[in-house]
């Protein structure tokens, strides 16, 4: 397939793919991490964060049967190669999640909505992938640098698989597969959600879409002859890299983040037309708007600090089994809740 193109478009094509899956998820499946933080705590329902867990279960399994078959070499990810910072983790975490609250969904949750027709959520894209720029490479990235210097590992990877390995002596791989087999029988450990079989599918087809990405551009890493970066699927950085490609594509070569994005908004859109839900819907309160801005402002901003998102994190460095994973979630469902509650119910003690 080297032969008829070129790696870059052939990682851009690789991206497409897994967005089509995560963008049809959103749409068909209601996969969406701020709707299964509401139901958890407001609707006094958790099938949806089961769905997230099933997904990062799935994920972690395939993954590690990637490292454990010699496809993957986990380390080479941006998640294991760079030096672990707690304080960034939470801190940008903590201004995601209070982001993401503001905004009513996340980046891969508003890419999703501009599918169906959401002119909002046009907005904060556009605002969250300028304000993730401006921390990543713009005028505050001197700030971040000397706050959160990111500096590459010269020791053991910062993995929770590899530190038990240390230990146990048993190898990355299996290690992993174990955890993502554990992280699958807790999700499924529900009567309920084990009676919806629809959420039980696109739950499985998300952890899927983010190994297609590890599998595809190790792949392209290992039999190219150019420097591939080895990723999957994020949805903050990303999101500014694809309105730079936008702009500049004479002079930029696609991306596995470029067709990524693109790939979300395809699938969104053809999901929200084949549940008949396509409609375009603009904000008509200012209020509304400003708080939508500032919220993706925010979130740019704390993903870059975190070094992912809702996916990002969430899943996809959750899948290499990345310290970094369970603390940058943990604390963007703190920032949610935190958000959520001001929303809701004004920091007043509920009655």
């Amino acid at each position: 397939m080297l032969e008829y193109l070129s790696e870059n478009a052939l990682v851009a094509l690789i991206g497409l793919a897994g967005g089509l899956l995560l963008g049809l998820a959103a749409r068909l499946g209601r996969f969406c991490t701020m709707g299964a933080i509401e139901d958890l705590l407001y609707g006094g329902s958790s099938l949806r964060m089961r769905m997230w867990v099933l997904a990062i279960g799935v994920a972690i399994l395939g993954t590690s049967a990637l490292t454990a078959s010699g496809w993957l070499v986990p380390e080479q990810s941006f998640y294991l190669s760079i030096r672990w910072m707690p304080l960034a983790s939470i801190l940008g975490g903590l201004m995601f999640g209070y982001g993401m609250a503001l905004s009513g969904n996340c980046g891969y949750g508003s890419i999703a909505r501009l599918g169906g027709g959401d002119l909002r959520a046009f907005v904060i894209v556009l605002v969250m992938g300028v304000s993730a720029y401006v921390v990543l490479s713009g005028p505050l990235a001197g700030l971040r640098i000397w706050l959160f210097p990111q500096a590459e590992v010269t020791g053991r990877p910062p993995g929770i698989a590899h530190a038990l390995s240390a230990s146990t002596g048993l190898t990355v791989g299996r290690i992993g597969l174990l955890t993502g087999a554990l992280v699958i029988a807790g999700a499924l450990a529900s009567r309920a959600f084990l009676a919806k079989p629809k959420m039980l599918f696109w739950g499985m087809v998300v952890g899927l879409a983010i190994v297609s990405g590890w599998a595809g551009t190790a792949w392209v890493a290992a039999t190219g002859f150019d420097a591939v970066p080895v990723v999957s699927h994020s949805f903050a950085a990303p999101v500014g890299e694809t309105l730079l490609y936008a702009m500049t594509a004479s002079a930029r070569a696609p991306s596995f983040a470029v067709g990524s994005i693109l790939g979300v908004g395809l699938g969104a859109f053809a999901g929200s037309l084949i549940k008949g839900h396509f409609r375009w819907e603009a904000c008509e309160d200012p209020r509304e708007l400003k708080r939508q801005i500032v919220g993706a402002a925010m979130m740019g901003a704390g993903a870059v600090i975190a070094m992912g998102c809702t996916v990002g994190q969430a899943i996809s460095a959750f899948s290499v089994l990345s310290f970094s994973a369970p603390v940058t979630f943990a604390a963007i469902f703190a920032g949610a809740a935190v958000g959520l509650r001001q929303l809701i119910e004004g920091f007043q003690p509920a009655e």
